[in-house]
């Protein structure tokens, strides 16, 4: 098998559709390695310019061999409304020895095969987005990060009343409700790093961490 540890750090990018387009272009203004790769004229015609990319059919194990699919450590599969194009693009990624193939998915069913067949990586864009947007309009959240699922959470939120006017040390966040308040941000202020001395005024914005219920009783405490 050939070394592929010189290419760990290029991208290639199947399918220019919302996800696969945002994750090349943003992937591009990192000045991150990244080749896109998109079968349809209009689409390339679109893209053609604004981030590398070629015309081929992913689906076509030659093509990708073509590309130089194999040089890469990093392959992200944006094609998820044809079930049978995404499962022939991961298989061809797969059949490659592709280190790290992230695929996106659009039920829990698609994701499964895709897992089986041996992505090492599937997104749900859609649905991470709503889930995300529903902690977001049901509470006082303002930014909502799950770093596993129904487990570690972090949460930007503005303050519960019951802390205005309080140091951390004298709310006794942690013990009470069993999350911890990494930082702070006062209107005008830079990022301030919490410590128990750290005064919560009502405009301020708590960047919180710990388990995904205990902070939404947390946040909607009001």
């Amino acid at each position: 098998m050939p070394d592929r540890s010189a290419y760990n750090d290029s991208t290639l990018v199947i399918g220019l559709g919302r996800f696969g387009s945002a994750m090349a272009a943003t992937l591009d203004r990192l000045g991150r390695e990244v080749l896109a790769v998109e079968r349809d004229p209009v689409i390339v015609r679109q893209w053609t310019g604004r981030i590398p990319l070629v015309e081929a059919d992913a689906t076509d194990m030659e093509a990708l061999e073509q590309l130089g699919a194999t040089e890469f450590g990093t392959a992200v599969v944006g094609v998820a409304t044809s079930l049978e194009a995404s499962v022939l693009i991961t298989g061809n990624l797969v059949d490659l020895e592709t280190p790290q193939i992230w695929a996106k998915a659009v039920s829990r069913a698609h994701g499964r095969i895709l897992r089986r067949i041996g992505a090492h990586h599937v997104v749900y864009p859609e649905f991470d987005a709503g889930q995300r947007a529903a902690h977001l309009v049901s509470g006082r959240m303002l930014d909502y990060i799950e770093m596993e699922k129904g487990g570690f959470t972090i949460v930007k939120m503005r303050p519960p009343a019951e802390l205005h006017g309080f140091t951390i040390g004298e709310s006794k966040i942690r013990s009470r409700y069993g999350v911890t308040v990494f930082g702070l941000m006062s209107p005008g202020e830079a990022f301030e790093y919490a410590t128990p001395a750290t005064l919560v005024s009502p405009d301020d914005v708590l960047v919180v961490g710990g388990d995904a219920m205990l902070l939404e009783r947390f946040a909607n405490r009001g």
